[in-house]
């Protein structure tokens, strides 16, 4: 249902993968929804496929441990020689 959003430019699905040392994490997965600006995504979720997301959450997830962020990416230059970097 997500991809029939309006507007929607990208869908990433990060799976946590928890570390046998620390205590269970609080997410089970992380989803980013893209668009290209706060109006685009505002329009998203006035739409009826939203709304239709919406009340299909409760059979996907637990609407009481889950978090709505919105972010604004920044890239980070890595100095050349760095093993990021190396590594492209």
């Amino acid at each position: 249902m997500v991809t029939k959003l309006p507007g929607l430019r990208r869908l990433v699905l990060n799976w946590v993968h928890p570390d046998p040392n620390q205590p269970p994490p609080a997410y089970d997965a992380v989803s980013e929804d893209w668009f290209d600006d706060a109006a685009a995504m505002g329009a998203a979720l006035a739409s009826p496929e939203a709304q239709a997301v919406a009340a299909d959450m409760p059979n996907f997830l637990d609407p009481s441990r889950s978090a709505f962020l919105v972010v604004e990416e920044e890239n980070v230059p890595l100095p050349t020689g760095s093993a990021a970097s190396s590594a492209a």
